[in-house]
């Protein structure tokens, strides 16, 4: 499959063909490099790291992934450059292109890392937005197929806030694969009508099931994943205690985890955790291992989506 050339920016912007091979992709990298096998597939790239917000795991995986395949990664914070600042993104974005090979975007506005992508003229692969996170979601795709053996039939439940940039990529990223997906938020915190009526389109392509509820012991009933995210993003920090009294009867603690009735169903995060808020700490570290294994997995879908779109060569 050639993808080369093409920007990451939403999985919405994906077929559920492309997801999987993205998948396939990251697979294969991460078992060869566990043998110590890179294959150089960006050899002789230049990639620039912006960073409007901060991130271990985002940063951390572009440059190992840029240093595993031959590439030079670049990173630029906020108080280096002065995208939408002094300079507009739209010029910022023409500069880089012309310096760069390859951009990666992390902070505030979806609507900036589209206009890096459209006047640039190279890929740009988004590494978080307010609307949307799509390498998370592929790390969390990975991790769950290499738990259940297959993705497809799965049932996958979101607990806390169903709107923000995590529940928008996970509702997308089920649907598309075939992902039994639930929200599970009070109602002030449901994601946009317009995002879940087309989600539940894509369900509709993939046999996947697409439920909005606020009603917990429904909500988790058959998981086989329950996941969950900080309960304030980041920017909202002065909306913490409001935000806590809110969701603070959708906490992932032993009790919610039992109302699965399923003793196989997991527990994921995205971190950073905020342990005691939106997950126990016994839950935490009895699914640690599995955690860190979807943090780890960062890296390895990320080199997948660079390998895809800017390499030199197809490996699979």
């Amino acid at each position: 499959m050639d993808l080369r050339g093409r920007s990451f920016l939403t999985l919405k912007d994906f077929t559920s063909e492309e997801i999987n091979y993205f998948l396939e992709l990251a697979a294969k990298l991460k078992a060869d490099k566990k043998k110590g096998i890179t294959h150089n597939t960006l050899a002789g790239k230049n990639v620039a790291l912006l960073f409007e917000k901060p991130s271990t795991r985002t940063r951390c995986a572009f440059t190992v992934a840029c240093a595993d395949e031959g590439a030079h990664p670049e990173y630029l914070g906020k108080g280096d450059i002065q995208l939408g600042k002094k300079e507009s993104v739209e010029d910022t974005a023409r500069v880089l292109g012309r310096m760069f090979d390859g951009i990666e975007f992390r902070g505030f506005k979806q609507e900036h890392v589209e206009l890096l992508a459209n006047y640039s003229k190279v890929p740009v692969w988004n590494g978080l937005t307010d609307t949307y996170h799509p390498t998370q979601i592929l790390a969390d795709l990975l991790t769950m197929e290499e738990h259940f053996g297959h993705l497809k039939g799965l049932n996958f439940v979101y607990v806390g806030d169903g709107r923000n940039n995590m529940a928008n990529s996970l509702l997308i990223g089920c649907s598309k694969v075939g992902v039994n997906v639930t929200i599970l938020a009070p109602k002030s915190l449901w994601p946009q009508e317009s995002l879940v009526k087309e989600c539940e389109q894509y369900g509709k392509e993939s046999g996947a099931s697409v439920t909005i509820t606020d009603d917990i012991d429904a909500g988790v009933q058959g998981a086989d994943v329950v996941y969950t995210d900080v309960w304030c993003s980041m920017g909202e920090e002065d909306q913490a205690a409001e935000r806590v009294a809110l969701l603070r009867p959708y906490q992932v603690n032993d009790e919610l985890m039992k109302k699965t009735n399923n003793d196989k169903t997991i527990f994921m995060h995205c971190l950073p955790a905020v342990k005691g808020n939106e997950v126990t700490e016994e839950v935490f570290e009895a699914n640690a291992d599995i955690v860190f294994d979807e943090a780890e997995n960062r890296m390895h879908t990320i080199k997948a989506v660079m390998v895809a779109t800017l390499g030199n060569k197809c490996l699979i």
